[in-house]
């Protein structure tokens, strides 16, 4: 028999180190591998990062080596309002954010953007593993093509942190306070008596600087993490809105997650979403105390007073969009005891 010999060219030497390599890798590679999107820092205050790391830890644990989960922090995949786009037609996995930017696909979520809608976490909690969360999922569902997770906390209430002390309720009648620019935001802050100024979160600082704002109002820990403080002196505990944060799925890839293990990726968001309501608590007071230690000053104020001049907003919101008039009604009825 005519012996056969081979030739060792560059091309096939190089393909036979590229199955050399890969071939272990395949052995091992995860069943499904997600992109997860955020806007905000990878880092300990950071609502999202969190909610993440956690849901990670616990797929770790419950399905080893069967999910992978990439993660893009600080908007590296591009804007959030560009995100939610690419989560519709899954184009990316997975997102972690506000509430408030879905409500550029579905105008019903704003209704939580509204002020002094809840007195506290806990009520916001009921409401959102409620009859109100599950009408506001299947509205997701519906219209952007996604699956909720979970539904968590920021770190903490808005209030306002503002250069000069607000002596009373007026005095915000005087005042420039920048705000999020999501609409029930600023209507929010409007009906409190302030000229509210949208602009993004990067031009705060300088704005605070340069008097263009008189304040700003966030969360205790982004005021800290952010640096606010060094000019805004003082915090008056409006505790005005409680925006909750949402980790979503597109429909396409949690359909990618073999029907065998999708009970334990839903139980470890859910797990993940409890975990990240309980640290948000602990990171509110934490960052309260750091700024008190930076000298920043806290005083309450008559939150009634601006309950009454924010709750005209609420009828206004449900005339414009009545499918969220079930949704507020069951706000109502979680804040029963």
């Amino acid at each position: 028999m005519k012996s056969m010999t081979y030739r060792l060219t560059p091309r096939l030497f190089i393909t036979l180190l590229f199955m050399l390599f890969t071939l272990p890798l395949r052995a091992n590679a995860a069943e499904v591998n997600l992109r997860v999107y955020s806007s905000l820092p990878d880092d300990g205050y950071s609502a999202h990062a969190i909610w993440f790391n956690r849901f990670k830890q616990n797929l770790e644990q419950r399905l080893p080596g069967k999910i992978a989960l990439n993660y893009f922090p600080n908007g590296m995949l591009g804007k959030e309002a560009d995100a939610v786009q690419q989560v519709r037609i899954g184009a990316i996995d997975m997102m972690i954010s506000g509430t408030s930017i879905w409500a550029t696909l579905v105008p019903e979520i704003g209704v939580l953007d509204l002020g002094y809608l809840f007195n506290d976490n806990q009520q916001l909690g009921r409401t959102l593993d409620g009859q109100a969360g599950q009408l506001l999922s299947a509205m997701l569902a519906k219209q952007s093509n996604i699956k909720v997770l979970g539904y968590g906390f920021s770190l903490g209430a808005r209030n306002i942190y503002s250069k000069k002390p607000l002596q009373s309720p007026q005095d915000l009648n005087r005042m420039k306070v920048r705000v999020l620019p999501a609409p029930n935001f600023i209507a929010t802050l409007k009906s409190m008596g302030a000229t509210a100024i949208p602009m993004p979160g990067g031009e705060v600082y300088s704005a605070l600087q340069m008097g263009v704002i008189d304040g700003v109002e966030h969360d205790a820990a982004t005021v800290y993490t952010s640096k606010y403080y060094e000019i805004a002196k003082n915090a008056t505990l409006t505790r005005h809105i409680y925006n909750p944060i949402v980790a979503t799925i597109s429909q396409a890839a949690f359909q990618r997650i073999p029907q065998n293990l999708r009970d334990e990726v839903l139980a470890a968001a859910n797990e993940a979403t409890l975990y990240e309501r309980k640290i948000a608590a602990e990171k509110e007071i934490q960052a309260m105390e750091k700024l008190k230690a930076a000298g920043v000053i806290f005083s309450e104020t008559d939150r009634g007073y601006f309950r009454q001049q924010t709750l005209p907003l609420q009828a206004a919101f449900t005339a414009k969009y009545p499918q969220a008039k079930a949704v507020l009604d069951a706000i109502h009825a979680a804040a029963q005891p």
